[in-house]
């Protein structure tokens, strides 16, 4: 049986990045996916300044080579109105298929051992982790996804209607300036459609919306995408798929002893945005970095890092989170950032990185709110 120091279950941004971190503290790393790479992932394929910083700190570079910027965004809020502004810092719009392959081959460059294999059954042998009876660890990581077989392990179910969201996405022709652009919708709030351009003539377009419960099938979807962003060419869109989106506002435990979760095996979708990227990637690199420690205590250590990196955040957008439900203040907030680039640009931190909600943010929103509100 081979046997490693740390096992990653999962090579997405969160699994890559965990394997980098331990890696870069000396670990023997397992890095496991059931797909071969490149591969596609249905997302929305955004990915802002916040994720380059994690990349930077693990020694990843060149991860945007030959996608040019994104120098601005457009959001359209429930009620109609809009704000289009520079972005603080540019993002990118990098298809799945080619960022997360970057960052796997950063992995394995860095002397990650890559191998694809689907996990079924997780043991615990003498102080190991023992994956289908073939590969032994002395800590995993799971960071497999929405539907993680790790988090199964740990006894924790998935996430519940309210907290969890759907969203299908597609690549049709890019229309208009070259800005990101959401626009939100009343109906079935909180729900939004974007269109990301990717830099070559292309864009990723989708649709997504918090499951309450109801079925929602494809055509419903693309009926909903098609409304939204009726300049798009929705019908001509190619590679729509779905996927699912666990939020944060109910996550599981971070791990129990030598397991651990990291992005959306651990939930960690913005309720606010829809945004996992970041946090994947921030999430993976501390649950690289605890596993290293190679005994029961790894959990632990993994969820202080994640208190002390990201608990006052995660706090700040559950509240967040609670006022979106709220049209009225959504709209507000447009309103407020209109006329304030601070304003701005402190919703998208929030949205987009590890931002929190400060009260001059509230109090520009609230001044916003006097007199307007219906």
């Amino acid at each position: 049986m081979d046997e490693y120091d740390v096992a990653i279950v999962g090579a997405g941004p969160a699994g890559s990045a965990a394997a980098l971190a331990a890696r870069r503290l000396g670990a023997r790393v397992l890095l496991v996916d059931r797909a071969a790479f490149p591969r596609d992932k249905p997302c929305g394929d955004g990915i802002a300044a916040h994720a380059f910083d994690v990349l930077r700190e693990l020694g990843v570079t060149g991860v945007a080579e030959g996608f040019a910027p994104v120098p601005a965004l457009r959001l359209v809020g429930p009620g109609g109105g809009e704000v289009a502004r520079p972005l603080p810092r540019p993002s990118y719009t990098i298809p799945r298929k080619v960022f997360d392959a970057r960052i796997v081959d950063a992995a394995v460059a860095a002397g990650v051992t890559l191998c694809r294999h689907t996990v079924r059954d997780v043991q615990f042998r003498s102080g190991l982790v023992v994956l289908d009876g073939v590969v032994a660890a002395r800590a995993v990581v799971g960071a497999d996804g929405a539907h993680s077989v790790i988090r199964r392990a740990l006894g924790q179910p998935s996430n519940p209607d309210g907290h969890l969201a759907i969203a299908i996405r597609g690549y049709a022709a890019a229309t208009g300036p070259v800005e990101q652009r959401i626009v939100t919708s009343a109906a079935e709030w909180p729900a939004y459609a974007w269109s990301f351009p990717i830099g070559d003539g292309r864009a990723n377009i989708g649709y997504g919306e918090v499951l309450r419960g109801a079925p929602v099938t494809r055509a419903y979807l693309l009926d909903r995408l098609a409304t939204l962003l009726p300049a798009v060419d929705a019908g001509g869109a190619t590679d729509l798929r779905a996927h699912h989106l666990p939020l944060s506002t109910h996550r599981p435990i971070a791990g129990r002893g030598r397991l651990l979760l990291a992005g959306d095996a651990y939930s960690l979708i913005n309720p606010f945005t829809g945004e996992g990227i970041f946090y994947a990637l921030l999430s993976g690199a501390l649950a690289g970095a605890a596993a290293t420690a190679g005994t029961e205590r790894a959990a632990r250590r993994y969820a202080r890092a994640l208190r002390h990196r990201l608990g006052r955040h995660l706090r700040h957008s559950r509240v967040a989170s609670w006022l979106n439900g709220r049209l009225w203040i959504v709209d507000s907030a447009v309103r407020a950032a209109v006329r304030e680039q601070r304003v701005f640009d402190a919703i998208l931190d929030l949205g987009l990185g590890d931002g929190l909600l400060r009260p001059g943010t509230v109090a520009a929103i609230a001044r916003s709110v006097r007199g307007e509100r219906p």
